[in-house]
């Protein structure tokens, strides 16, 4: 998992650009927020199926589904646009397609 683990700088910028970019997602708990960002990086990172996440991201059919929102909505695009001239948030270019379901 540390692999995926978001230093707390990053998670800022992604926490602030989520409340005053996305108001069309629900951030909800941080601390939730933040472990669904790591799961989705994970899952990038390992180039898996949702449902091989492991436990401790949380249930993978949840975070899948939030995913496939996220994606209907644009967030990833607009998260990709808005840290494209930021190297420091390079892992943020996830592909938006939701990948394997299964």
């Amino acid at each position: 998992m540390s692999n995926s683990k978001l230093p707390p700088d990053k998670w800022t910028k992604i926490l602030a650009f989520l409340r005053e970019e996305c108001p069309d997602v629900r951030v909800g708990n941080e601390e939730g927020c933040k472990l669904f960002i790591e799961a989705v990086m994970w899952k990038a990172r390992a180039d898996a199926t949702w449902r091989t996440l492991p436990s401790e991201y949380g249930n993978w059919n949840s975070a899948y589904k939030r995913f496939a929102r996220w994606s209907e909505r644009g967030v990833w695009r607009r998260m990709r646009d808005a840290f494209a001239n930021d190297p420091d948030m390079d892992f943020t270019a996830i592909d938006s397609g939701g990948g394997n379901a299964a």
